[in-house]
C-alpha cells in the first residue's frame, strides 16, 4: 500500500532497492547520443586533451549499451515510441494513447480507472479506506466488514472523494518563463505565482465542472497546462473487507509474494444520475500471460531522480532522519491507543495502516540514501553534466553556477527545516480541527486579493477541491485528534526548546496534554456548518470568532508567514530558477529523449509480467486463491475473512489473484489500471516489491517490480465470493 504525498518540508515516499546490478554511471535511457552531442562529438576544433578525458567520460555515460527496458514515467504527449518499438515489438498508436488517457482518473492521491459505460471506477481498497472509515459507525465497521451496494439506489456517497478526468494537455513553457525570466527572490516567486493562476482560471472557465493545473516537468525545463473534468459526487459501490484487500498486512507490505484482493468499484455522478462514459476499459476476463508486455498509467506522486547532491544530502542528513522519528513517535502512540477500547481500535485504524505504510517507505529511502554506491552514482551523474557544460562556455556562462547556488539555498532549507516544518508546514499542530482552522484564517486573508496574488492553494482554480474539503460531511473524532495533538505538541517543544517565543505563546504555563484538550474541547469546528459560516463570513467572521482553535491559527499566523516568505526567497525560487537553467543544460545534451521526474500527473509506464530472481531462487510472476489459503493462519494479519473461507469450494484455486511487472512505478500509482496491447484492463497496481522501495532515486529492471490483482482473480471474487454478479457482469461489458 502506499500514503499520499502531502506538502511538507521532506519529501515523499521512497526507499531502498538492491543496488548490487547497478551500472553506477548510467543515467538516461537514450540510446545514442542526440544529434547536439554528435555535433559535439565529431567537431574537432575544441579537442584539447583535457575536454577528450571531459568528453570520453560523457560519451560513456551517454551511449552504454541499454538493459533498463522499462524505465521511466512517461507523460502521454511524449511517449517513447521508437524505444517501446525496439524493446516490445509494438507501440500505441495516438487512439490507443488518448483512450488510455481519458480512461484514467486521479483520486488526489490514488490513480483509477473508468471501467464501464455508467461511470464505474475502479481503484484499490486502501484507495477508498477513509471513505469506508467516514461512511462507518461503532456498530458497522465497513473497513472490517466490507460494503456491497444494493443496486445503484444503495451506493453510498463517499464524503470527501473526488474524481478527476484528464482531458488536455497544452504547453505553456513560453508563459511560464517569460513571466519570470530576469527576476530573482520574492520577485521571482509572485510572478511565477501569478502567471501560474491566470493560466490556471482562464482554463478552468466557469462551468463549475473543470480543474486545470499547470504542472512542470524537468524540474522547470518545461510547463504544461492539464485540464481535467472534475467530479465530486463519486458513491461507493463495492469494497471488500481489509483482512481480504491487506492480507498480510504490514509484514507483507512491499513484499512478494502476495494474495490480496486490493480492489474497490466507485460510481460518479453529475446532476444525480451516474454519468455516461465514452471511454472506458473493457475488462480482459483471462488475464496477462508470463513475458507479455503491459502498460500503466496512473498519477505517480513525486520522484526525485534529478534532484542536485546537495538536494540529496540534505534529505538523507535531516529531513528523513526527523521524518521517520516522529512518524516512529506517532506509531506507538497510535497502537497504544487502539488498544484502549473496541472504538478507538475502529476510529484509528486508517491512521495507523496509512502511518505504518508511510513508516516502512521512510525507512527504505533513508536506507537508499545511507548507500555509498547510490550517492557515488548520484555524485558521478552530476559531475558528467557539469563538465559537458562547464566545456561550453555560452551554456557555462549561463548555467555554470546552477549547482553551486542550489547547494547554498540548501544551508538556509536547513536552518529553516525545525521552524518550517512545525508552524508552517504544521507538523507541530497535527490535528484536524487545526487544518480547518488554517484553511478558514487564510482562505479569509487570502479570497479577497486578486487570483495572481493569492497563495497558490487558493486560487480560483483550486477553490472547488478546498471547498469540497472544508464542508465535507465526514466525522471528526474528537480523542483521536486531542491525542494526535498532544503529540504534535510535545514534539514542538522538543525541537524548538521551551524557550523559544512561539513554545511559550502556545503552551503558557501549561502543558501539551493540557493546551490540546482545552483547544480540542472548545472547538466547534467538526461541524460543517460551523465551519461554512465562518468561510461565507470572511474576515469579520474570523476577527469575532471566539473558537479557540481559530483564535490559535490567527496567534501564530504572522510567524508562519514570515517563515514561508523567507523560504519562498532565500530557497524556492532560488532553486526553481536554478532547476529550470540545470534542465536547459539536460536539453542542450540530450534532447528531450529523457522523461521528466514524477509530479502527480498522468504518467505512462511499460514493462512486461516476470518474476524475478531473489538470491538465487526464482520468484514466479504469479499468485492463485489456492495459495491464499495455504498462507492463511487464522491469525491476524494472515487470517481470510469468512467469506472467503465459505467460498472455498465454489472457487477455482488455480485462478491467478496477483502478479509482478517490470513497470517503473511509485507511490501515487495505486489503483493505476495494467492495460495490455489491446487496450484492455488486465491488471490494477496496488504496491510495488521490497526493491521497488528506491524507486524515487533509479530504477532496476533486474529487481524492481510493480504488484497488481489480476483482471481474472476480481473477477473471481466478485462472481464467487461476494455475489457481486451485477457489478461483475458490468466490467464485462454485459
Amino acid at each position: 500500500m502506499e500514503m499520499p504525498r502531502t506538502k511538507a518540508s521532506t519529501s515523499g515516499e521512497v526507499g531502498r532497492p538492491d543496488w548490487s546490478q547497478r551500472d553506477k554511471f548510467r543515467r538516461w535511457p537514450t540510446r545514442r547520443a542526440p544529434p547536439k552531442m554528435q555535433g559535439l562529438f565529431t567537431s574537432r576544433s575544441h579537442r584539447t586533451p583535457a575536454l577528450k578525458k571531459i568528453l570520453a567520460f560523457v560519451v560513456a555515460l551517454l551511449v552504454v549499451p541499454s538493459v533498463w527496458s522499462a524505465e521511466g514515467m512517461w507523460t502521454l504527449d511524449h511517449p517513447p515510441l521508437g524505444q517501446m518499438k525496439k524493446e516490445l515489438g509494438w507501440a500505441p498508436d495516438q487512439a490507443w494513447l488518448d483512450k488510455a488517457m481519458r480512461s484514467a482518473a486521479n483520486l488526489a492521491g490514488c490513480s483509477a480507472s473508468f471501467v464501464s459505460k455508467n461511470g464505474l471506477v475502479l481503484t484499490n481498497h486502501h484507495c477508498v479506506a477513509t471513505c469506508l472509515d467516514q461512511l462507518s459507525t461503532a456498530q458497522s465497521n465497513l473497513l472490517a466488514i466490507g460494503f456491497l451496494a444494493d443496486g445503484q439506489a444503495g451506493e453510498r456517497k463517499c464524503p470527501a472523494m473526488e474524481v478527476n478526468r484528464l482531458e488536455q494537455i497544452s504547453d505553456v513553457t513560453a508563459d511560464v518563463t517569460s513571466a519570470t525570466r530576469g527576476l530573482e527572490g520574492t520577485a521571482y516567486t509572485a510572478a511565477h505565482n501569478a502567471v501560474r493562476a491566470k493560466l490556471g482560471a482562464a482554463c478552468t472557465g466557469d462551468t463549475g465542472r473543470m480543474r486545470c493545473d499547470v504542472v512542470e516537468l524537468y524540474h522547470g525545463g518545461q510547463y504544461k497546462l492539464y485540464r481535467y473534468h472534475h467530479f465530486q459526487d463519486v458513491r461507493l459501490a463495492f469494497a471488500p473487507e481489509r483482512a481480504s484487500a491487506a492480507f498480510g498486512g504490514d509484514p507483507d507490505n512491499f513484499n512478494y509474494p502476495r494474495y490480496d484482493l486490493d480492489m474497490a468499484l466507485v460510481r460518479v455522478y453529475e446532476e444525480g444520475r451516474p454519468i455516461t462514459v465514452v471511454d472506458y476499459l473493457p475488462f480482459n476476463t483471462q488475464g496477462p500471460a508470463a513475458g507479455e508486455p503491459v502498460f500503466v498509467t496512473g498519477n505517480p506522486g513525486r520522484t526525485e531522480r534529478e534532484l542536485t547532491v546537495a538536494q540529496l544530502a540534505t534529505r538523507r542528513d535531516l529531513t528523513l532522519m526527523d521524518a521517520l522519528l516522529r512518524a516512529a513517535e506517532l506509531r506507538g502512540t497510535l497502537t497504544e491507543f487502539r488498544t484502549t477500547g473496541a472504538e478507538p481500535q475502529r476510529i484509528g485504524e486508517n491512521d495507523l495502516n496509512s502511518l505504518e505504510n508511510y513508516y516502512k517507505v521512510l525507512q527504505g529511502q533513508l536506507k537508499a540514501l545511507h548507500d555509498p554506491v547510490v550517492f557515488e552514482k548520484k555524485q558521478a551523474d552530476e559531475a558528467a553534466v557539469r563538465q559537458y557544460v562547464a566545456a561550453h562556455p555560452a551554456l557555462a556562462k549561463k548555467a555554470g553556477g546552477a549547482w553551486d547556488a542550489i547547494a547554498k539555498a540548501e544551508k538556509t532549507r536547513r536552518d529553516l527545516h525545525q521552524p518550517l516544518s512545525l508552524i508552517e508546514n504544521g507538523s507541530g499542530f497535527t490535528n484536524r480541527y487545526f487544518a480547518f482552522a488554517r484553511t478558514l484564517v487564510r482562505g479569509a486573508g487570502e479570497r479577497p486579493k486578486p487570483d495572481g496574488d493569492r497563495l497558490p492553494e487558493f486560487n480560483d482554480s483550486a477553490m472547488r477541491r478546498v471547498e469540497a474539503r472544508l464542508f465535507s460531511p465526514a466525522p471528526v473524532y474528537p480523542q483521536l485528534e486531542q491525542l494526535k495533538l498532544t503529540l504534535a505538541l510535545t514534539q514542538m517543544r522538543e525541537r524548538l526548546g521551551p524557550d523559544a517565543p512561539i513554545v511559550k505563546r502556545v503552551l503558557g504555563r501549561q502543558s501539551p496534554l493540557q493546551v490540546a484538550a482545552a483547544l480540542v474541547g472548545g472547538t466547534r469546528l467538526g461541524d460543517p456548518a460551523v465551519r461554512k459560516a465562518l468561510w461565507d463570513g470572511g474576515a469579520d467572521a474570523i476577527a469575532r470568532s471566539d473558537d479557540p482553535m481559530i483564535r490559535l491559527v490567527t496567534a501564530i499566523e504572522p510567524d508562519a508567514r514570515a517563515l514561508r516568505a523567507r523560504y519562498e526567497r532565500e530557497v524556492e525560487s532560488v532553486e526553481q530558477k536554478n532547476t529550470e537553467l540545470i534542465a536547459e543544460a539536460r536539453f542542450a545534451a540530450l534532447g528531450d529523449t529523457i522523461y521528466p521526474d514524477a509530479t502527480g500527473s498522468l504518467r505512462l509506464s511499460y514493462g512486461v509480467i516476470a518474476g524475478w530472481d531473489e538470491g538465487g531462487v526464482a520468484v514466479p510472476p504469479f499468485t492463485t486463491f489456492g495459495g491464499a489459503f495455504e498462507r492463511n493462519t487464522g491469525t491476524e494479519p494472515f487470517a481470510l475473512p469468512v467469506s472467503w473461507l465459505a467460498a472455498r469450494d465454489r472457487l477455482d484455486l488455480t485462478k491467478p489473484l496477483d502478479m509482478v511487472s517490470t513497470n517503473d512505478i511509485i507511490g501515487g500509482n495505486s489503483g493505476s489500471p495494467m492495460l495490455n496491447r489491446e487496450g484492455e484492463l488486465v491488471g490494477l497496481m496496488f504496491d510495488g516489491n521490497i526493491h521497488s522501495l528506491g524507486g524515487d532515486f533509479a530504477y532496476d529492471p533486474k529487481l524492481n517490480r510493480s504488484v497488481a490483482v489480476n483482471s481474472a482473480g476480481m473477477l473471481e471474487a466478485l462472481d464467487k465470493i461476494y455475489d457481486a454478479k451485477a457489478l461483475a457482469n458490468e466490467l464485462r461489458g454485459q
